[in-house]
């Protein structure tokens, strides 16, 4: 049998109800979480990992470099074939993200949770772990890069995203639908996912900024990350990419300043790009210098830039590189 590394870092899945609390906290071992999954020890041997116990808003980049560290290091033992990551679903999609720019491992790594924490009737932890188990041990996702499985889905990580606040299949892909699907154990490709190039960093730019737009923005936001010196500022324009006169002011005013700007949309699908002319407009930006983010979220371009900027300094080349494999 295979060798499965089952690296814990938290999240719902490790959470139940304490009583005196009456609310949900870190509670569960890593070995009771595995006791869960039901005839586990049929299909592989598990090399468990404690990492963290914790919950998903307080991962942050720094955390997820470490873990990337990590997984990397494990992977690198010969008798182990895969790695399935516990994330609490806050930060799931960002942490998958982060770990497929970041790691160089052409092994399966499978990242997965619970929305339903152990206390409760349906708790969806071991059936995701199971899934995901499967995912790593198939000889298909190999070469794969990073792969989200919730609900016997498989995602990929610059698709996905967390779209429900409660429902078991809150994790979709509302463009291009899942990668594929683990059926009684048994896992199936629908279809191939786009090319990821891996950010050879070791290091992040911890000063990049997120600016959601909306009717009326100004310049402040911007002007406060100018003042604070950020390296980067990723702006959720609206629609296509277009922003409010003032805020394309600001921009510029960022560019020149050798701040790097990526532009994303508000919207859950669609890509930005250069179509409109007018006065913040994004074909407008584009002529300012901007970097255009493609499809990707606002949360995910932040981390790609991110990255780059713990390698690069010069804007056009972090242009250059922030915009391959996005078109």
């Amino acid at each position: 049998m295979k060798t499965i590394a089952l690296i814990f870092t938290g999240g719902t899945i490790s959470m139940k109800v304490d009583e005196n609390l009456r609310s949900v906290i870190p509670a569960l071992s890593d070995e009771e979480i595995i006791s869960k999954i039901s005839g586990i020890n049929k299909k592989a041997n598990i090399y468990p990992y404690h990492f963290s116990k914790a919950p998903g808003p307080h991962i942050t980049p720094d955390i997820m470099l470490e873990l990337g560290n990590k997984i990397e290091e494990i992977l690198l033992k010969d008798d182990v074939e895969g790695a399935v990551v516990t994330h609490g679903t806050d930060t799931l999609e960002e942490t998958a993200y982060f770990l497929d720019l970041y790691l160089k491992t052409k092994k399966p790594v499978i990242v997965t949770g619970a929305m339903k924490n152990s206390s409760e009737l349906g708790y969806d932890g071991p059936a995701n772990l199971a899934a995901a188990i499967c995912t790593a041990l198939d000889d298909t996702s190999y070469n794969k890069g990073v792969l989200v499985v919730m609900n016997d889905h498989i995602y990929s990580p610059d698709e996905v995203m967390k779209t429900h606040t409660l429902s078991l299949d809150t994790f979709k892909s509302l463009e291009l639908g899942p990668l594929g699907i683990v059926d009684q154990d048994h896992v199936i490709y629908y279809r191939a996912r786009r090319t990821v190039t891996k950010i050879e960093s070791h290091k992040i730019e911890k000063k990049v900024g997120l600016i959601k737009c909306y009717s009326g923005i100004e310049d402040d936001y911007i002007d406060y990350c100018i003042q604070q010196n950020y390296k980067g500022i990723v702006v959720e324009a609206m629609g296509r990419g277009n922003v409010p006169p003032k805020m394309a002011l600001a921009i510029q005013k960022a560019i020149n300043h050798n701040i790097s700007v990526v532009i994303v949309s508000i919207c859950p699908s669609g890509r930005v790009l250069d179509t409109y002319g007018y006065e913040g407009g994004g074909s407008y930006l584009r002529k300012m210098g901007v970097i255009l983010g493609g499809n990707l979220s606002g949360q995910k371009a932040r981390l790609k830039l991110m990255l780059l900027l713990g390698i690069e300094n010069d804007t056009e080349r972090i242009k250059d590189k922030f915009e391959q494999d996005l078109y």
